[in-house]
């Protein structure tokens, strides 16, 4: 089922904001010193490509430099990031069909706008670490 729900999201909206996330990485390649966010921005692009079956869940190890790091995320990629999820779900709620793909969008958000401090995994990770 996800693999059909991945297939579906990818033709609707994930290639789309794969699309956005890899020119966000490429242009923040481009000065040395924002690489750092150029790799979080692939690496949710590639979430956003194919995002259901994983999860985002908070770094154990992330401290007070994450949270300067979205920061500077938020000013030079993280708003218009936001931005992109915000009108590919309004335009997915559009349709009985799209509503919940819409709402997956939305659910992106926090994470495009803030994602350092955050690690994409498989949602039986999760499952395991709640039972074990």
């Amino acid at each position: 089922m996800r693999t059909l729900l991945n297939l579906i999201w990818v033709v609707l909206a994930g290639f789309w904001l794969f699309v956005c996330y890899v020119a966000a990485g490429i242009l923040l390649c481009l000065p040395i010193i924002t690489i750092p966010w150029a790799v979080a921005s692939f690496r949710i692009g590639v979430y956003a490509l194919w995002p259901f079956g994983r999860t985002v869940v908070d770094k154990r190890t992330a401290g007070v430099g994450s949270m300067l790091g979205n920061v500077i995320w938020l000013l030079l990629a993280g708003i218009w990031l936001a931005i992109a999820h915000v009108a590919t779900g309004i335009a997915l709620c559009v349709t009985i069909i799209g509503i919940p793909f819409g709402i997956a969008n939305f659910k992106m958000i926090p994470i495009s706008l803030m994602p350092l401090g955050k690690e994409i995994v498989p949602v039986s990770a999760t499952r395991r670490a709640l039972i074990g």
